[in-house]
Order: structure tokens, then C-alpha cells, then sequence
């Protein structure tokens, strides 16, 4: 461990940049490469479960990358475990294992020989590898000497968990680790990576699925065209949503969605409902009824909705 760790982030971003090199003969604003990450700085806190979302492009995984030492950066500073990438790339490298979106092993491998080399790569004597530990824990106990190619798709990724963790590093990056892939295995993953979070692991977490990160991200970084534009635990980012739902069904039928300048969005959802959307902010639920009771409405049913993580990805991001 580093000095001074004790009261440092897992992970300390400063100020990063990375500017790629433009296409040859590349003219006007192309010639200056691209800007995949322009000052992003954050701080992972030790033995958090971090979320680190933003559209396709954003430069999510070019940080990743960086951290991973397959990526160079432009500018700025990066410390894994309280140590510098640049000053001290092998102390930070064994500091973290990275779990990537693409299935990287030889198929030809049995998930055994697959942790067995990767424990080689590290330099780990043969008496100190946890091989058999790590497949116990991934639930492949049962098939250390299957050839890895037969694995299912699940299986293949808990491998990867595994794999990441054979130099057992004290942060775990997944990326994008359940895209693509079923329910079933996407809760087997999380209560794998929840229980190793647990017994002590720094989670790092980019997805998609921002259900998955609401629930089980204690703080969330948003990066958005290469800057950060929002880092809060995860509450207090949800609590930024200004908007909320009145889902509404009325007695007869809707010629046409009720309009009032009071509502943010109003969109008819079949003959006899409609959702209202409005700021929270300046009025309530039962202000809303009464509006549409005025129009000459008779409200039947009625249900609200809490704006959630994706309504403020929604806002931020400018995605939609």
C-alpha cells in the first residue's frame, strides 16, 4: 500500500486529458485530433461501488483505458491505490483489474489454465495462486477443466471477473460487463461483484443500464463530449430531477391531449389515458388533477411517477 493511503481515494483523476492523433491529411478542425477526455477530474472513494456512465463516445473508455495502461494520456494525472500511473505504472497496474466488454481468453484454455497464466503474467508463485479460489467463488468450481470455449456466455463473463482478479487487486473496473446479456445472468454478476464490494473490493462500474447503476452505485460520474458534468452519490444525483409524472385515466374519450402552461409535456397513452409531465418544483400532483377536472376531465385512476437516474442522464446528456 502506498503511504498515506489510508485517507486517500481509491482512484484520483486530475485534470486528465487525452487528445488522439488526427487521420493523415486530415484538414481544419480534424487536424487537431480528437478530444476524447478535456479536464476530467474525480476522486473513487475507497470501498465504494462508483458508476461512471455517459453516452457512446463520451470518453468512458478511454479513461478506462488510460488506468489500464493501454492508452497514453495528453495531459493531467492518474493515481491507482495512491500511485502515480506514470511514476509507478507496476504498483498501479497490481492495484486494479479490469474486467473488459470484450470475452478476451484463449479458447482453448481450460477456465483453470485461463487464471493459472494470467496468475503467471503477474509474477505470483505457483504456492500463492488462488486459482481454485477464484473459480469457487465465480461459481466454475465445476468445470476447471472444461476447454473455455464450451462456457456459456455467462459463464465466460464470470471467467473475466475472475481473471481480473487473480493478482488480487484492491479495485475492480467493469466495463460494460452485462451488455448483451440476459437477466438471469446480469443478477448473477451483480451479486457476485456486490459480495467481492463486500469483503472489501473498490468497484468501478460503466453501463448502460442505468437501473443497474441506480441500484447498486453508491456515487455516480457522469462524462459527457469528454467533460464531467455531474458527480454526486447517487441520491443527490437522482434528487436533481425537477420533473414528475401524473399518469391519468379519464371516463370517456380524448379527442386531444389537455394542454396548460403549467405542464412541461403532456402525451396521450391510448384512448382514455394520458401522462402529464410538470415541474415539481411549482406545483403538486392534486394541482394537476384540478387543472384537468377544469377542462371538464373525470379522472378514473390516477398514479404518479418519481423522476429516476435516467431522467437525469435524460437532462444532462442531452440524449434522448
Amino acid at each position: 500500500m502506498a503511504a498515506g493511503m489510508a485517507d486517500a481515494p481509491a482512484i484520483r483523476i486530475d485534470n486528465l486529458a487525452k487528445r488522439y492523433a488526427p487521420p493523415k491529411g486530415a484538414k481544419g478542425e480534424a487536424a487537431e485530433g480528437k478530444l476524447a477526455l478535456d479536464g476530467v477530474s474525480f476522486d473513487v472513494p475507497e470501498g465504494s461501488i462508483f458508476g461512471l456512465l455517459g453516452p457512446n463516445g463520451a470518453g468512458k473508455s478511454t479513461l478506462i483505458n488510460i488506468l489500464a495502461g493501454l492508452v497514453n494520456k495528453t495531459s493531467g494525472s492518474a493515481e491507482i491505490w495512491g500511485f502515480d500511473i506514470d511514476q509507478h505504472r507496476r504498483n498501479a497496474s497490481r492495484a486494479i483489474g479490469i474486467v473488459p466488454q470484450e470475452i478476451v481468453f484463449d479458447p482453448f484454455f481450460t477456465p483453470y489454465e485461463v487464471l493459472e497464466n494470467q496468475s503467471g503474467f503477474y509474477g505470483i508463485p505457483a504456492k500463492e495462486r488462488r486459482s481454485e479460489e477464484l473459480l469457487a467463488a465465480v461459481r466454475l468450481a465445476d468445470k476447471r477443466d472444461a476447454y473455455a470455449r464450451t462456457l456459456s456466455g455467462g459463464m465466460k463473463r464470470r471467467l473475466l471477473v475472475a481473471k481480473a482478479m487473480v493478482h488480487s487487486p484492491p479495485i475492480l473496473v467493469l466495463d460494460e460487463p452485462t451488455a448483451g446479456v440476459d437477466v438471469e445472468l446480469r443478477r448473477q454478476l451483480w451479486e457476485l461483484v456486490t459480495e467481492m464490494n463486500r469483503e472489501g473490493v473498490t468497484v468501478v462500474l460503466t453501463t448502460h443500464y442505468l437501473e443497474e447503476a441506480e441500484e447498486l452505485c453508491d456515487r455516480i460520474a457522469i462524462i459527457n463530449h469528454g467533460k464531467l458534468i455531474a458527480n454526486k452519490p447517487t441520491r443527490d444525483l437522482v434528487e436533481m430531477a425537477r420533473e414528475k409524472i401524473v399518469a391519468v385515466t379519464v371516463a370517456g374519450g380524448l379527442a386531444s391531449a389537455p394542454q396548460h402552461a403549467a405542464f412541461s409535456k403532456v402525451e396521450l397513452t391510448g384512448e382514455r389515458g394520458v401522462e402529464v409531465t410538470y415541474d415539481k418544483d411549482t406545483m403538486n400532483a392534486g394541482q394537476v388533477l384540478a387543472i384537468l377536472q377544469e377542462q371538464g376531465l373525470t379522472v378514473e385512476d390516477v398514479t404518479t411517477r418519481e423522476a429516476d437516474l435516467e431522467d437525469v442522464f435524460v437532462q444532462l446528456t442531452g440524449a434522448g
